[in-house]
């Protein structure tokens, strides 16, 4: 299996056919945002995600992140790759100029944090919280703080991680038990365990800023009473230069199904009880500082399950191209390769249109999330805020999910060869796993969906989802893709009599909606990609993007509306069967 390209005209045409990049393009801050300056962009971008990190990640994998006493060994080659990645300003992409970025869109930079992971998933996962723990800073932090911590964070000389979960605390954050101490200085003691820390220690850099969850002495239980501090590995003195070691250590690091090259720490605080902590924002506001982190997080964890799509895909299409193997149905003569059978097409062609589907719904995020900063009109801003707050669990989910199936997909193709290492198919199964898991679960993202966000603003954002869906029906109408237009008014039917039911539900049995919550944010989020990728397609006159869009829409997008009757039968049946604890 050959290493991972990345595909700088798929990225351009999802960014403008598809997401509207040109209206963030359009913006007073980006008007130096050319499209000649994006493709140059791009370009570098993939030649070093393609020649410079895809190749660390087979290596990677067998050999693993080291613990030892006195830290973390990343695998070779990921230091190298690290600086490169530092000097070309790929950090500090979307980061303030005043802060040592380039002040690009962000939109701009999900495409490397699509293409990063599609390189090296366990390599990304720095990337990621670095570029996380910026968001926060920037959105919470001080003047101050932020003048001490983002430019070495932007330029890669720090890396950043997020630390909330505890042995006791896992999705249940308000359950935490680290403590912050106040002192007389204004700093605090931070005394407690964190678990699951992804790169909270390594050898890439000589610092690393922690961005830590802790209850300060006194405050409500809860998340009510929770703050967010930065604990650097090592103390940053006023002048931004680096003090002495901070109390913080690495105890252990996880042995994992996948990701290997990635460092995921048992971190100790304060066991010497003299671990710093700076207060990021107001005390017991620290989780409104953290979901900011955890908010960009989501959109590029649904951004690594697209890369780990991505790759499986190009592996599973090139081996089917090269393995002769039988006679196809429907043919005569020799043995042909394997691509014209039609199961095998079938399965290459149902993973393609997820992937299209969720790099849709991903990049359409990023470029929201653009105008609802940056736009000049406070009424634009507020609508483009309710696309990202709707799409947010969609991307982080939907994404993931997918990434999942079609790397499962790609070792069927690959038959036996796949379920060995020596293909790489295996290896992405297996580091693809992880990401609807952390981040918030998928099925917490799909509760946010089914709970807070059908009833934010009084339901107007899927309201207005829908009425975009049923305009490009309409537009549908007059182009080559007519025969579409019914089945997406079909779907816009059922998604909306599902959300009215669970809206019903949810005064009366809140459980009911829980149960379907999974399902419906399938259907939704296939929904919202099949009118994305037949406007694309209806104004592109691509014909493969037509076709890619009929098959999505024809094929794919009645098995999700068929789990319509199904969620409305409500939780009862899933708590019905008795189910006897197994006697140890």
């Amino acid at each position: 299996m050959d290493g991972y390209r990345a595909s700088v005209e798929d990225a351009l045409f999802t960014l403008y056919q598809v997401a509207g990049f040109e209206r963030v393009a359009a913006l007073p801050d980006f008007a130096e945002v050319t499209p000649d300056v994006v493709d140059a962009l791009l370009r570098e971008a993939a030649r070093m995600c393609t020649e410079v990190i895809a190749p660390l990640n087979a290596p990677s994998d067998r050999q693993g992140a080291r613990w030892h006493p006195d830290g973390v060994a990343f695998p070779d080659g990921y230091g190298e790759a690290w600086r490169v990645l530092s000097e070309g300003g790929w950090i500090g992409l979307p980061v303030a100029s005043e802060f040592g970025g380039q002040a690009m869109p962000l939109s701009l930079f999900n495409v490397l944090a699509e293409w990063v992971p599609a390189a090296s998933l366990a390599f990304a996962q720095t990337l990621t919280l670095t570029s996380s723990a910026i968001e926060a800073l920037t959105e919470h932090a001080s003047p101050e703080l932020q003048a001490r911590f983002i430019p070495k964070l932007a330029g890669g000389e720090w890396t950043g991680t997020m630390n909330l979960t505890e042995p006791q605390a896992g999705s249940d954050v308000g359950a935490l038990t680290t403590r912050a101490i106040p002192q007389a200085d204004g700093t605090y003691l931070i005394k407690g365990q964190k678990i699951y820390i992804t790169s909270g220690e390594h050898d890439m850099t000589d610092n690393i800023v922690h961005l830590v969850l802790a209850r300060i002495d006194g405050a409500p239980a809860g998340t009510r009473g929770i703050s967010l501090f930065i604990v650097p590995k090592r103390r940053v003195l006023s002048d931004g230069s680096l003090g002495p070691s901070n109390d913080v250590r690495c105890t252990s690091i996880e042995e994992k199904l996948g990701i290997h090259g990635s460092s995921t720490c048992v971190m100790a605080y304060g066991d010497a009880d003299a671990c710093e902590g700076l207060l990021v924002g107001e005390p017991h506001r620290g989780m409104a500082a953290m979901f900011t982190m955890m908010n960009a997080a989501r959109v590029h964890v649904g951004l690594q399950g697209l890369g780990c799509a991505e790759r499986a895909y190009q592996g599973a299409l090139q081996w089917a191209q090269d393995r002769v193997q039988g006679v196809p149905v429907g043919t005569s003569g020799g043995a042909r390769p394997i691509i014209e059978h039609p199961d095998v097409r079938r399965m290459l062609m149902d993973m393609r249109v997820k992937i299209e589907a969720a790099r849709a719904i991903c990049y359409r995020a990023g470029v929201a999330l653009d105008l609802s900063q940056r736009h000049p009109e406070a009424a634009v801003r507020a609508e483009e805020k309710g696309v990202i707050d709707l799409l947010t669990p969609m991307a982080k989910a939907y994404s993931t999910d997918i990434g999942c199936e079609v790397a499962s997909e790609a070792v069927q193709v690959f038959g036996g060869m796949g379920f060995v290492e020596e293909t790489g198919a295996a290896q992405i199964y297996r580091d693809v796993r992880i990401t609807p898991i952390y981040e918030g679960t998928n099925g917490i993202q799909a509760w946010d969906l089914a709970n807070r966000k059908l009833r934010m603003r009084g339901g107007e954002l899927w309201r207005a989802e829908l009425d975009r869906l049923r305009a490009e029906a309409t537009e549908l109408e007059t182009s080559s893709l007519a025969s579409l237009a019914p089945p997406l008014r079909a779907a816009a039917d059922r998604v909306q009599a599902v959300a009215e039911w669970c809206l019903e539900r949810h005064d009366i049995s809140p459980r009911d909606v829980a149960g379907g919550s999974v399902p419906f944010l399938r259907m939704f989020s296939e929904t919202v990609a099949a009118r994305l990728m037949a406007s694309a397609a209806r104004r592109s006159g691509d014909s493969n993007r037509e076709v890619l869009a009929r098959y999505f829409i024809e094929r794919h997008l009645p098995l999700s509306l068929a789990r319509g009757p199904a969620i409305m039968k409500g939780a009862d049946d899933l708590f019905a069967l008795n189910l006897p604890a197994i006697q140890r």
